[in-house]
């Protein structure tokens, strides 16, 4: 893998602890250590597990090797209590947009790269980073090659009964990646929404801007039940459906508006009941746009007729503030929360955008509420591609994809909540500490993990305090550590 570099000598060390200690593996077939302890590279005994990287690209997702054991002795510095009988919403995972076109660069490279890269990123085991959550197109996104849809017919024309409908474009990359995919990680969830209805069912009959006609209403939700029934054909399990991309934008391509009173009808009246009378399971999630509308999805939850069929909202953060889903959640407790897209750009730093994505969406989005957060995209090229024309220009995906392959900010991102924090895991108590942003959870298996920041230019000593045993570790200026016991 690409962000360790142990010497000859310690790698020697980590083969000797293997023979001497028994390891456990979680459920999920994740090696965290004995049962009571981990050992470093250097055969150290430590309680906790701690990952590391640096704002400074030093250190990039790395187990270290400073012995972490907690003990009866209290610290006088910050302390983070970490409290197992507050608990809060339950984990469904974190990960990434798999793109048009960044499944094309993925099954581009050559089938041993390709598997190992995809093992990478997919499996728990050893550095491997353990993606448990994916967002895709239903159609084009502007991050595929060129706008398109699955049943597009000649101008003038209708296609009421679908027979033009066909996802046949999607076996010559994304549904192969997803394939491979799924054989690694039978579990993963994979959420899925339009950019574009149709054109022919458009008011504008264009693949940018318009809304969906009235009278498309019905052969719309028709659309949807095609698409999630061939895709379960091909083996492809859809977890969830928004029925819009960032309904309030008009301007990407593709794009379509959809008003929360037209969503709310399309839910409650067409899509919704075309699920039930067709045995699909796939959850609805409504919105799926910025923070700064949350009267969006509070209006359509709000319609009794379209919540029955309706698990929560999703957001983006391009703009508003994240505390906002906080305020969704106090208006319908009930309803699930969904963090469903947010880029790195070319133009921005790795310091700078580690910081800001682990306080506002890993700790952020996590501590109000949120059942995942998945970041845009998986992969470009060294280009910023593929895109649509008028598509971003500025994405800089998880991996960069030409010659080689690079890690980019938002795979270290995901990957410090991705490895430990598996499905299932609920989210409990920690303290809200200003310096010291943090967020913790229990694990199916019973681990505990601790995710922190340190926004600071100075390294932080503190304290961690759990069942009334502490252990005081050292964060790095501009750092993110990944903590976690048993």
């Amino acid at each position: 893998m690409k962000f360790h570099n142990h010497t000859l000598s310690v790698l020697a060390m980590s083969v000797i602890s293997i023979l001497l200690l028994t390891s456990c593996r979680t459920s999920s077939g994740e090696e965290i250590g004995t049962t009571t302890t981990t050992t470093t590279p250097t055969g150290t005994k430590s309680d906790v597990t701690f990952w590391l990287t640096n704002s400074d690209k030093t250190v990039l997702f790395q187990k270290q090797n400073s012995s972490l054991n907690f003990s009866d002795n209290s610290q006088g510095i910050s302390t983070i209590f970490v409290d197992t009988t507050q608990t809060y919403q339950t984990i469904d995972g974190f990960g990434f947009a798999l793109t048009g076109g960044s499944a094309t660069l993925l099954n581009n490279l050559d089938d041993g790269p390709k598997t190992e890269l995809l093992k990478e990123l997919f499996l728990t085991d050893s550095t491997h980073i353990g993606i448990s959550y994916l967002r895709i197109s239903i159609g084009a996104s502007d991050l595929s090659a060129e706008p398109f849809t699955y049943d597009e017919v000649a101008s003038g024309q209708r296609d009421d009964n679908l027979l033009s409908f066909s996802i046949a474009r999607e076996n010559t990359d994304l549904i192969p990646v997803l394939q491979k995919i799924v054989a690694l990680n039978p579990n993963i969830k994979i959420i899925a929404t339009p950019w574009t209805a149709p054109t022919w069912m458009k008011t504008n009959n264009d693949f940018v801007g318009g809304s969906l006609r009235a009278d498309c209403y019905d052969v719309y939700a028709r659309y949807f039940i095609k698409y999630l029934l061939a895709m379960k054909n091909a083996g492809i399990p859809i977890e969830a459906i928004t029925p819009q991309n960032e309904p309030l934008n008009a301007y990407n391509n593709p794009a379509m508006l959809m008003m929360a009173d037209e969503q709310t009808n399309f839910i409650k009246n067409y899509l919704g009941p075309q699920l039930r009378a067709n045995n699909l399971s796939t959850k609805i999630i409504v919105y799926d746009h910025n923070l700064d509308h949350p009267e969006y999805p509070i209006n359509v939850l709000d319609d009794a007729g379209a919540a029955t069929y309706i698990d929560g909202s999703a957001f983006h953060l391009y703009a508003g503030n994240i505390e906002t889903m906080s305020t969704v959640h106090a208006s319908h407790p009930t309803k699930n929360l969904y963090f469903t897209e947010q880029y790195t750009a070319s133009t921005g730093t790795f310091s700078g955008d580690l910081q800001w994505h682990i306080q506002n969406l890993i700790i952020g989005a996590t501590r109000n509420w949120s059942r995942n957060v998945i970041e845009w995209n998986l992969a470009s090229n060294p280009s910023l591609g593929p895109h649509t024309a008028g598509g971003c220009t500025t994405c800089l995906g998880a991996l960069t994809i030409g010659s080689t392959v690079s890690r980019n900010v938002s795979y270290y991102v995901i990957a410090h909540a991705a490895k430990y924090i598996r499905p299932g895991s609920v989210r409990i108590g920690s303290s809200v500490i200003s310096n010291l942003p943090n967020v913790a959870f229990k694990t199916p298996d019973g681990y505990k993990v601790l995710i922190v920041l340190n926004p600071t230019s100075v390294p932080v000593v503190f304290t961690i305090s759990f069942n009334k045993k502490t252990v005081s570790p050292t964060l790095t200026a501009g750092g993110v550590g990944t903590f976690v016991w048993k």
